[in-house]
């Protein structure tokens, strides 16, 4: 959960999202270590009248200067390569769930049950309770177990919508008409915020994303009482 005035990213709760932050950290420490070097020769060209005829035209530093920008986009590129085809990898998922963004909340399927599905609107702020968290609350929450790979089928009923939660390292657009998917393993119990990411008309800012992750055992119980109640 993002707090205010946080600079980083939220917690990571699967994963792949680990792996994001850890990425995040090796490129950011590039940047700055570029951006230190790059200071420096400012800071020297410009406080110093002393010139050195060696470097004004020399073969070698214009060598350095053309391997070296292709050493370093190449750290970044490989490790980028392996968590894009992490994201991408679908293993014998344990459940499977349909998302469908709809003008202005989401509809969540359990495909692997005969009956078991439900729409999800945002709680508005006079019925929030306390502890509960504005614009981001929905009245049913998408539950699933921990430790457990879990498949999100992603569409759109009407307009583009995009089905996104930080802490899980998951952003999937929700394409009218296409069926997109993504996987993740929630590594601890807890419960997730997310909203949508794609602009889809006037409450856009109205269709928060919640998943709760809870132990196998729980989601047992619950999905026996959601369809005893259906």
């Amino acid at each position: 959960m993002a707090h205010p005035s946080q600079l980083g990213f939220q917690d990571a709760a699967s994963p792949v999202m680990e792996e994001l932050l850890h990425f995040h950290d090796h490129a950011l420490m590039i940047v700055f270590l570029i951006s230190t070097l790059v200071l420096y020769i400012i800071v020297a060209m410009v406080s110093t009248k002393l010139t050195n005829k060696n470097i004004l035209d020399s073969q070698e530093i214009e060598i350095i200067w053309t391997i070296l920008p292709a050493v370093i986009l190449i750290l970044i590129a490989l490790p980028s390569l392996r968590i894009l085809y992490l994201m991408d990898e679908i293993n014998d998922p344990h459940l499977t769930i349909k998302a469908m963004g709809h003008q202005w909340y989401w509809s969540y399927e359990y495909t692997d049950y005969e009956d078991l599905g439900f729409d999800s609107y945002m709680i508005p702020t006079q019925d929030l309770t306390p502890g509960q968290f504005r614009l981001l609350e929905a009245d049913h929450r998408m539950v699933i177990p921990v430790e457990s790979p879990i498949r999100v089928l992603v569409s759109a009923e009407d307009v583009l919508h995009s089905w996104a939660v930080p802490a899980l390292g998951v952003k999937m657009d929700a394409v009218p008409g296409r069926l997109n998917q993504t996987a993740f393993i929630v590594s601890r119990p807890g419960v997730f915020y997310g909203q949508c990411s794609e602009i889809c008309g006037a409450n856009h800012s109205f269709m928060p994303i919640v998943v709760e992750a809870v132990p196998l055992k729980h989601f047992e119980n619950w999905s026996s009482l959601m369809l005893e109640d259906a």
